[in-house]
């Protein structure tokens, strides 16, 4: 009879963790970071090991909350593997110090590798292509160099979304321009696995494996239809947006992680 052996992944972070737009049957989200426990828990079938999963992810935290709320909790449920990703609300703000925001975020590195837990962080993807998001490129470049530097310093694994082509493509992003859609998070979930050093699981084909391929040319799409989606991406998410940063509120105000508990994990 094989041992059992438990492996704990607990993710931290925002709505990027927490899954948004990748919707599951029956309500709730998905995500990069369940995809990547299912992946884990997926090559763990043959010798043993049972994955149990925790993401306490809120929508719209700032890292300042992260490293107050979700850190602590995490060094609680002594993990073995800890994503922290984070920081993307604050550079969206006007005035955020992205050498600051290191620091903060690498106090709260520290604090997780003390325990010996592995550590997964990630860069910001490319905002180039991003009408809403281009003026923050700079921040976004610097905060980058800052995460592989810590990485490097703390023995950190880092997913480099900056360098995942495939996310510049529109149809990787939901109709809000912010969050990914389901191929979107299944590609950074691959991506994870492979910055982990982890092998993509058997059963998946060698399509299935694949996340750095450009998605296949898409079918021109016409000026009033380019120009209808513009004005509709405007009213129904950029205007919300605006008056939830004047309010100075965010989407997940009264929330809490959606899966607080580790918990184990299948495919």
């Amino acid at each position: 009879m094989v041992p059992v052996v438990t492996y704990r992944y607990v993710a931290l972070g925002d709505s990027f963790t927490e899954g948004m737009v990748d919707g599951r049957p029956g309500g709730g989200y998905r995500g990069w970071a369940d995809r990547l426990a299912e992946h884990l828990a997926a090559a763990g079938e043959g010798d043993g090991t049972v994955v149990e999963y925790a993401n306490l992810a809120v929508r719209g935290r700032l890292l300042p909350r992260i490293v107050d709320e979700q850190v602590p909790r995490a060094l609680e449920l002594d993990p073995d593997l800890v994503s922290l990703v984070g920081g993307g609300n604050d550079l969206l703000r006007p005035g955020t110090d992205p050498d600051e925001l290191a620091g903060l975020l690498e106090g709260a590195v520290v604090r997780l590798r003390a325990t010996g837990a592995r550590v997964l962080l990630a860069t910001g993807a490319d905002p180039a292509a991003a009408p809403l998001l281009r003026r923050t490129r700079g921040a976004v470049a610097t905060w980058n160099c800052h995460v592989w530097s810590l990485a490097h310093r703390h023995g950190c694994d880092v997913v480099d979304l900056w360098g995942l082509r495939a996310l510049a493509d529109r149809r990787c992003w939901g109709e809000d321009r912010i969050h990914l859609t389901p191929e979107g998070h299944r590609r950074v979930a691959l991506a994870a696995l492979d910055a982990l050093g982890r092998p993509a699981p058997v059963h998946l084909s060698e399509t299935e494996r694949d996340y750095r391929s450009p998605l296949p040319a898409a079918e021109p799409v016409p000026w009033r239809e380019t120009l209808a989606a513009d004005l509709r991406w405007g009213r129904v998410h950029l205007l919300p947006w605006v008056r939830r940063r004047l309010r100075r509120t965010t989407s997940g105000a009264h929330r809490t992680g959606k899966r607080p508990e580790p918990a184990p994990v299948g495919r």
